[in-house]
């Protein structure tokens, strides 16, 4: 009867432990999954399937956002897991979109167009590496530098509307001038709102669920062209307050973000 009862006993103690890890690896199949994106990305991208390997990229960014807030949820963050996140997006944001833009069309450029596409990976690899140092010492209410996700965003969502055939060498010097732009962002010293402040359980929050539910609508309506302005938008934003504040609020106390 004693053996009986500890195996009874038992078997639910089994199931939550085996449901803990179930939810310990819930967020490594979210990193996995974007790293899978990001190959695809580049898979398609040699098959000259721009259009798809940016939906690609897309769809990395939004599994890297759900793979850090489900760990927090679930409270299972760790160190291996920050450390493959961080992998992950080397891959999807850092080397993906630098080649594809390379297969799109920088290799006409020639050692110009591949040496300067280098960039990308080399200054989204040094955003992470800061990331990961910076944690815990900086203010949440900003990021120093674009966001990797952000400037990958911003650099390969262009490709919609920019055919890999029959534009002119000019064209394409101007968007590896854009590249190498957003490749700075990343390593400046410029401030981003990283909105991770923003609270749906505050009384106030109907306000933040309504802009997101038009957001949602305006992304259903035109997916393309909005994801496209939100990530220009969301790239010229930090320079624009930069701007402002040493333009506009001179000589005033303002709030400003950490430093690095």
């Amino acid at each position: 009867m004693s053996r009986h009862g500890d195996r009874i006993n038992g078997e639910p103690g089994r199931r939550a432990m085996a449901l803990r890890r179930g939810t310990a690896l819930l967020p490594s199949f979210f990193t996995v999954g974007n790293m899978f994106c990001g190959y695809y990305a580049i898979i398609l991208a040699t098959q000259q399937h721009f259009d798809r390997a940016v939906w690609m990229v897309i769809l990395a960014g939004v599994l890297d956002g759900l793979d850090g807030r489900i760990a927090r949820m679930t409270k299972t963050t760790s160190e291996f897991g920050k450390q493959l996140d961080t992998l992950s997006d080397f891959l999807s944001f850092g080397l993906a979109p630098a080649l594809m833009l390379y297969l799109w069309g920088f290799k006409d450029l020639g050692r110009l167009g591949w040496l300067l596409s280098l960039l990308l990976p080399v200054t989204g690899a040094m955003r992470l590496a800061r990331f990961n140092v910076q944690a815990g010492t900086v203010e949440k209410k900003f990021f120093v530098g674009l966001p990797i996700p952000a400037a990958a965003a911003a650099a390969v969502l262009p490709l919609f509307y920019l055919p890999s055939k029959g534009l002119p060498d000019t064209l394409k010097v101007a968007a590896l001038v854009y590249v190498v732009s957003l490749s700075w962002l990343m390593v400046s010293k410029v401030k981003y709102r990283s909105f991770k402040n923003v609270d749906l359980r505050e009384r106030r929050s109907y306000r933040t669920v309504f802009i997101i539910a038009l957001i949602l609508i305006l992304v259903a309506w035109n997916p393309r062209l909005i994801l496209l302005t939100m990530a220009l938008v969301f790239a010229s934003s930090g320079p624009a307050f930069w701007l402002w504040t040493r333009v506009f609020t001179a000589g005033r106390d303002i709030p400003s973000g950490p430093e690095p």
